[in-house]
């Protein structure tokens, strides 16, 4: 385990953060340039060897409900390879991807459009809203019943 000041040394070699002491000694490292209003990479680094580094919904991490992750047992390269991670992912926009939509027709030829939106999927005749379903699996099941197929 590497000790406080190793720590500190590692993530001051990062010119990109900028450090704010807190309280009871402890040490927080920001990201000005950050694209988001989150800017804390390095959370509560104490002089006990505690500390958090923000990872966001990275999957290379386990990290806790807000997105921080215990660098309290790190080794240099890991601790250098997690701060980089987090610099990164505040440094990168999210990549959002496009609704996914589907034209649905049944045998007398009417169609209905399923587009994923907001985490629903909803079914729209034209421009109105037919029904609306918490999943993929659920909508398709619908649509099906009700004699649609995706084309």
């Amino acid at each position: 385990m590497l000790t406080f000041e190793e720590k500190l040394a590692v993530i001051e070699d990062f010119p990109e953060l900028t450090r704010k002491d807190v309280s009871m000694n402890r040490v927080n490292f920001h990201f000005e340039d950050s694209l988001y209003e989150k800017t804390t990479v390095v959370y509560h680094l104490h002089p006990n060897g505690n500390g958090f580094v923000y990872t966001g919904s990275l999957q290379a991490y386990e990290a806790n409900q807000k997105g921080l992750v215990n660098i309290r047992d790190f080794t240099r390269d890991e601790l250098m390879e997690i701060v980089r991670a987090s610099i990164d992912l505040l440094a990168t926009e999210e990549v959002v991807a496009p609704p996914v939509e589907e034209l649905w027709k049944d045998a007398e030829g009417h169609s209905l459009q399923l587009i994923e939106e907001d985490d629903r999927w909803n079914i729209y005749a034209g421009d109105n809203l037919e029904d609306s379903f918490g999943g993929y699996d659920e909508a398709a099941l619908y649509l099906r019943e009700e004699g649609f197929r995706r084309r």
